[in-house]
């Protein structure tokens, strides 16, 4: 019986990848649901390869109820959420309270409300199976061995197009530079992110709270290679790595296919030549935003939510050149400066602390 996909944000980087996953296992999947937020055009090029899947443009009046009603009503056993940026929580909580599996690439469901995920989805008894190329590798990993016996969490990180730039020239920077990423090719808000570190931030809250794991227990290392997308280190001193060439094909085919492994070549990794695998400590002064994420982690309550709603403001000022790449930082500690000691206790109060600290952020001069 193929497994029943509905993909969410199919014609953003995660969709157009997923879409590619499920045609090379064409004979393993069905899509019944296709969605995205304005770009029609796509929408329709990938309706014309799976016909019978339900289409939503979620960015149209009543759109966003009709994604949420379709999620609910399509009978997916496992949904992709690849939206970018807040607006993908709504969709991510319609999956979970639809029963059906979630392939996560959306980090802020997590950050914005990472207790609440994680207490409707145990009962439920819905599979949380992250896609970002970090927590998918950590989350199989963990698969592998008892968590009892695990020390700490390593997420590498690229370091962006920015690592080898001197502080003093960061001031300057323009969206066209930021927006080059050396490895990886992402959509815009995420490439801005990787550029300030704000991406590895995003994935400290997550992984602490997708795995249940303290945060000064989960580190970051400079990997300029992005071969090695995870480790995690064992208390005996072991270190487990998961190795494969920078392709989010192979997270999305591992996502579709858990609990079963299926053949792929998707990043396959050869070593037949040379391969030089580098690994460097993070500067926090010279990236202050991923310290500020673990900031926001350790305070908790509503303040990783403010902390993703400030990011992801600053970063479309900085996009539309109204304010400069190192006031994307001045923002957000602004932000983070107030207090959000509020719980995380049901999606309201998420969405209008999200609000909040967005319309804050608007508002810094």
């Amino acid at each position: 019986m193929k497994k029943r996909v509905a993909i969410i944000g199919a014609t953003g980087s995660i969709g157009k990848n997923a879409l590619d996953v499920i045609l090379q296992g064409k004979d393993d999947f069905e899509v019944v649901l296709l969605s995205a937020h304005s770009n029609r055009e796509s929408l329709d090029d990938a309706g014309r390869l799976f016909p019978n899947a339900v289409r939503i443009l979620s960015g149209e009046p009543g759109g966003k109820k009709r994604l949420l009603d379709a999620i609910a009503g399509c009978r997916a056993d496992i949904a992709i959420n690849g939206i970018s940026g807040a607006a993908g929580l709504e969709p991510s909580m319609a999956v979970i309270n639809s029963g059906s599996d979630l392939a996560l690439a959306n980090k802020e469901t997590m950050v914005m409300a990472g207790p609440l995920i994680n207490k409707i989805s145990d009962e439920k008894k819905i599979k949380i199976i992250p896609v970002d190329s970090e927590h998918s590798a950590v989350f199989h990993l963990l698969e592998k061995q008892e968590k009892d016996s695990l020390e700490e969490i390593i997420l590498t990180a690229s370091g962006g197009p920015f690592l080898d730039t001197p502080v003093d020239e960061l001031e300057t920077i323009k969206p066209e530079a930021a927006l080059a990423h050396p490895t990886w090719n992402m959509g815009r808000k995420i490439s801005i992110d990787s550029a300030t570190m704000a991406n590895k931030g995003l994935e400290v809250i997550e992984a602490f709270f997708l795995f249940h794991f303290p945060p000064e227990k989960i580190k970051v290392t400079i990997h300029r290679q992005s071969i090695v997308h995870s480790m995690v280190r064992m208390k005996d001193g072991a270190v487990y790595a998961q190795l494969s060439k920078p392709d989010m094909r192979l997270p999305i085919h591992k996502a579709l296919y858990w609990p079963q492994t299926k053949q792929s070549g998707f990043g396959h990794l050869g070593f037949d030549d040379p391969l030089s695998l580098t690994f460097c400590p993070v500067d926090f002064d010279k990236f202050p935003m991923l310290a500020l994420a673990y900031q926001a982690v350790r305070q908790g309550g509503m303040y990783p939510c403010a902390y993703n709603a400030a990011n992801e403001t600053a970063v479309n000022l900085f996009l539309n050149r109204r304010i400069g790449f190192l006031d994307i930082e001045r923002i957000t500690r602004y932000v983070l400066d107030m207090d959000w000691n509020s719980e995380t206790k049901d999606i309201e109060s998420i969405l209008e602390a999200d609000r909040k600290a967005a319309e804050i952020a608007k508002g810094i001069k």
